[in-house]
């Protein structure tokens, strides 16, 4: 069985490596990630972010030069969610791509809801980059 899943992607007028690094740091999602963090806490290497729906886990894929910024969510339940995401090239800039996937019992509202959440939490993000 597979999800339905929609690609939320943005165009950011700054170089790869700089979205990659500002992106993959745990202590900057606060800053433009709101629909997952409103504060961080890093707990013996475990990244603890203050969420809508409680205290969640963060693991970000180790660092990687492909622009791999995949993560999982563990959620106060302890089902572990997996948000695919990438920073790619795009001319002199970046395109920033994260997948969303429809869990099972999430309803469509639901699931356009989580759609413009990160839509705006990534047109912060690229507010943030582009100063």
């Amino acid at each position: 069985m597979t999800f339905k899943s929609q690609h939320i992607s943005i165009s950011i007028n700054c170089p790869v490596d700089e979205v990659y690094e500002f992106a993959s740091n745990p202590i900057n999602i606060p800053k433009w990630a709101a629909g997952l963090s409103s504060s961080i806490e890093i707990v013996n290497g475990v990244v603890i972010a203050e969420s809508p729906i409680g205290k969640v886990r963060v693991k970000f894929s180790d660092e990687n030069p492909f622009g791999i910024l995949d993560h999982d969510v563990t959620l106060p339940s302890g089902e572990v969610i997996y948000n695919p995401m990438r920073v790619i090239q795009n001319s002199n800039g970046s395109e920033l791509i994260f997948t969303l996937y429809k869990r099972e019992g999430m309803s469509d509202k639901m699931f356009s809801e989580d759609v413009e959440m990160i839509k705006h939490d990534l047109e912060k993000l690229k507010a943030l980059l582009e100063k």
